[in-house]
């Protein structure tokens, strides 16, 4: 069914995102479902992105020595790929009685794009996905103005572009989905795509999908209620730099430093 959605696109398209666990849906039966990263779900994904010349993402349920992870893999039109397992684990759902969480971001880079990859229950915690600015060395020419994390003689880089959130989130709790997804790209002042499953689980949950697409003022661009959804967008990086121009909120960032519980 994926197969024949991602074929029939026509338009020019670079990266194609998929739900949470778009192979099985959300599931507390690892040990039941997962694959490995040699598995059929992961060899499929990089047939698909071959043929489409395009990265596919979406996440899947992984094994990798004993441990089950929530994992999104990110793969390249080369058979190249890269992974980000999902830190916050749905914990009202058992999904950390089942999963390992992970420990770090994975933030790729698409000619010129910097991509932050995130799951589902992360979208709750801000702290995880905000922008960390990086403080570099001024330009011999750039004027001293200094503010929130940057001292004197320094100023602050953004360090990604667009947050990807794919998702299996339920009608019942869909007001906070909306919400944050917007919220997240005002504060980070990014683009922010949301990609969510529609209909309904074997558990007999509803999910009214409601992907998003969001520009770094929180406008949306793209939003459909109810129903399967293939949709393009196009995103604008001279409108992302004018905006962040404009409105250099991120400059008054705090500087700030995730330290994380390697223990389960």
């Amino acid at each position: 069914m994926f197969e024949e959605k991602i074929l029939s696109v026509s338009q020019p398209t670079e990266i194609v995102v998929l739900p949470e666990m778009f192979s099985t849906g959300f599931s507390m039966q690892p040990k039941k479902l997962a694959e490995t990263m040699e598995g059929e779900t992961v060899q499929w994904m990089k047939q698909i992105a071959a043929k489409k010349k395009i990265i596919l993402t979406g996440s899947v349920i992984i094994e990798n020595e004993g441990n089950y992870y929530n994992r999104l893999v990110w793969v390249l039109p080369g058979g190249q790929f890269g992974y980000y397992d999902k830190r916050h684990l749905f914990a009202y759902g058992d999904e950390d009685q089942h999963y390992t969480p992970g420990k770090k971001r994975l933030i790729a880079s698409v000619k010129g794009w910097k991509i932050n990859l995130l799951v589902c229950y992360d979208l709750r915690f801000p702290v995880w996905s905000r922008q960390a600015s990086a403080v570099i060395p001024p330009q011999p020419r750039a004027a001293s103005s200094f503010s929130g994390g940057a001292k004197k003689g320094q100023q602050n880089t953004l360090e990604y572009d667009l947050l990807i959130y794919v998702a299996n989130w339920p009608e019942k709790r869909v007001h906070a989905w909306t919400t944050l997804l917007r919220a997240r790209a005002i504060e980070n002042q990014c683009y922010v795509i949301g990609v969510n499953r529609t209909g309904e689980d074997g558990n007999k949950i509803h999910y009214t999908g409601e992907s998003m697409a969001i520009d770094p003022m929180g406008e949306i661009l793209h939003h459909k209620k109810d129903e399967e959804d293939v949709f393009t967008v196009t995103l604008d990086k001279s409108h992302l730099e004018k905006i962040r121009e404009k409105f250099p909120f991120w400059k008054d960032a705090d500087q700030f430093k995730i330290i994380t519980n390697t223990d389960r």
